[in-house]
């Protein structure tokens, strides 16, 4: 009894083990790879566009994305990187143009801006808004005036 006791926790034990796992397209390039753990998808993954190109990489945890993100268009230029909690963006995200430079930085709740969002042209810093919920209740272009009333020091 003891022994098919062991037997069974060791096959679901093993059931339950991380393998690297590849998914492909028709045209046979690799769509995703990363851990699974069982059918759930964990820690870190690639995902690639048709072309070949890395779409996006990051962890997941239970099947859902966490911790940083990279993503990127389908010429393999970054887009917007950022940090996801069950699912859901959050904290500080930047947001890239064209030629790859920094175009804004926003803080995001569940995928919404809620809080600073920075723009920048040529990576300099032209505005700040600030958010609640995705409605901009304010803007600065004095950036005198927007550390003095955020008590903001560090900001660039």
């Amino acid at each position: 009894m003891i022994r098919l006791a062991i037997a069974l926790s060791l096959l679901f034990f093993v059931g339950k083990s991380k393998m690297y796992h590849r998914e492909y397209y028709d045209n046979g390039l690799v769509k995703a790879e990363g851990w699974k753990q069982g059918d759930t998808k964990e820690d870190f993954w690639k995902h690639y566009f048709s072309n070949g190109k890395i779409q996006a990489q990051g962890h997941y945890k239970m099947d859902l994305k966490d911790g940083y993100w990279y993503f990127h268009n389908k010429e393999g230029k970054l887009e917007k990187e950022g940090h996801f909690k069950k699912g859901q963006q959050i904290n500080w995200w930047l947001f890239y143009d064209a030629n790859g430079k920094i175009n804004h930085k926003c803080q995001l709740r569940n995928g919404v801006k809620n809080g600073y969002c920075l723009k920048y042209t040529d990576e300099e810093l032209k505005s700040a808004e600030k958010y609640k919920n995705g409605k901009k209740i304010k803007e600065w272009f004095s950036f005198d005036n927007f550390k003095r009333e955020n008590k903001l020091s560090d900001l660039k």
